[in-house]
């Protein structure tokens, strides 16, 4: 696992005033994720095969929240 993570923003972040921003860092094994408003947090880590199905599973979740 990297010292230093380059982290980025996602593109599945969403637009506006960055009330929804979402960073990622891509390491060896994983993904890693995190709230860019709250950096020293707790940040969710994904193995890299698992990443596609995990945003896919967000984005029909939440095309029947509302």
């Amino acid at each position: 696992m990297a010292l230093h993570d380059q982290w980025r923003k996602s593109s599945y972040s969403g637009g506006g005033e960055g009330n929804a921003c979402v960073e990622i860092a891509n390491r060896d094994t994983h993904i890693a994720i995190r709230d860019s408003k709250a950096p020293t947090r707790a940040t969710l880590t994904i193995p890299t095969a698992a990443f596609a199905p995990f945003i896919n599973a967000l984005k029909t979740a939440g095309d029947h929240s509302g």
